[in-house]
């Protein structure tokens, strides 16, 4: 009988950023081509998950607003179970893994239970959503501030939001469909002005991407009427207005 002591396999923290199976980071694209087990979220592009063998397991893990599949602690307790079984486990996450992607709670519970965890991060759904749509977060004549938050958390009315948005900043709000008018209202509430502008993207680097401009005092009917969903991405600030900007230069320039 043998005393070799029992394999432990490693936990992959992927990123699997906004869709675009071409935005993947080398690593992460490798480590799904040799899957054994994935765990993935929801929100995870279909053309990704065609890319992992279909000899390797797949776990869904997909979170709702009203619906959970698991509840964190059992997806903490699955990827430590299996990792100390001996699989390597690749945990899929859209974005990147460590924003609000809970990887942190992830990478705490293998440290404890003595699974070796790596992190292989991804484009983050704000980074890829605004280059999709062509909005620079940043920009030295808008912003030189970006602030990422949830909209969709407990406590969402007591959340200090004062500050990350307005002149000269740009914020970032995940998760924010189901609450957008909550926001809005909370956001004007702080000082920010109604007729600040703002920008909806839908299904960011996808084929079936939209990108919807309003000002903030009409955020919430824009998400009714346009009847907005998840993964979607508020993005508040000047930056959101420099394509219409950009136009208007482009117009000047081709009548001068």
């Amino acid at each position: 009988m043998s005393n070799a002591p029992q394999r432990i396999g490693t936990v992959y923290l992927v990123g699997a950023g906004p869709g675009d199976p071409d935005l993947l980071t080398l690593r992460a694209a490798r480590l799904l081509a040799s899957a054994e087990l994935v765990v993935h979220d929801g929100l995870v592009d279909p053309a990704i998950m065609a890319m992992i063998p279909k000899a390797a397991r797949l776990v869904s893990v997909a979170k709702s607003r009203a619906r959970h599949t698991l509840q964190q602690h059992e997806i903490n307790a699955l990827l430590v179970r299996e990792a100390l079984a001996g699989t390597d486990v690749i945990r899929l996450k859209g974005g990147d893994p460590f924003i609000f992607g809970r990887g942190g709670e992830e990478a705490e519970a293998c440290h404890q239970a003595g699974v070796r965890v790596e992190v292989v991060p991804g484009v983050s759904a704000a980074l890829g959503a605004a280059a999709a749509a062509q909005i620079p977060l940043t920009h030295r004549e808008n912003a030189s501030i970006v602030s990422f938050v949830a909209g969709q958390c407990k406590g969402l009315s007591d959340q200090n939001w004062a500050g990350l948005a307005g002149v000269g900043r740009t914020l970032v709000i995940y998760m924010g469909v189901a609450t957008s008018e909550a926001i809005a209202e909370k956001l004007m509430a702080d000082g920010l002005a109604p007729d600040m502008p703002i920008a909806v993207i839908e299904n960011a680097a996808r084929p079936s991407m939209r990108v919807l401009r309003a000002t903030l005092a009409g955020l919430g009917a824009l998400v009714a009427e346009e009847r907005v969903k998840s993964p979607a991405l508020i993005v508040i600030g000047e930056v959101t207005a420099r394509e219409k900007h950009n136009e208007l230069i482009r117009l000047a320039e081709n009548a001068a």
